[in-house]
């Protein structure tokens, strides 16, 4: 049972970058997926979510408009798409998934935005 992200990096401000999340080991299309980020010396906060019926939800204008979140069940994928990124997004960025009490976590994907 793994979730596996990538696509991380370092970007300039007004960049874009596109996060992946790889699902295995589990009914990947059963789930309500979302990503988290953790900056530095912060808490981990929700960014965005999918439900398995693909109803979005983001976090708060700081990210609506600029981020999308997308999932493909058929690959067991996950994705965030990131545009007109920002210092401010510069953070560890994990993906999770959730069906009833049961969570997943991915390792973390570093993505750092230079001004």
């Amino acid at each position: 049972v793994q979730l596996q992200a990538s696509g991380g990096g370092l970007v300039h401000a007004g960049g874009s970058l596109r996060l992946s999340c790889a699902a295995s080991g589990f009914t990947f299309s059963s789930y309500n997926v979302s990503w988290y980020r953790q900056a530095p010396g912060k808490q981990r906060e929700f960014v965005a979510g999918m439900s398995r019926n693909n109803v979005t939800e983001y976090a708060d204008d700081s990210v609506k408009g600029r981020f999308i979140i997308s999932r493909d069940n058929a690959k067991k994928m996950m994705y965030l798409q990131m545009n007109d990124l920002k210092p401010e997004d510069t953070a560890v960025y994990y993906c999770h998934a959730n069906y009833r009490i049961l969570k997943r976590w991915g390792q973390g994907t570093l993505v750092t935005v230079s001004s």
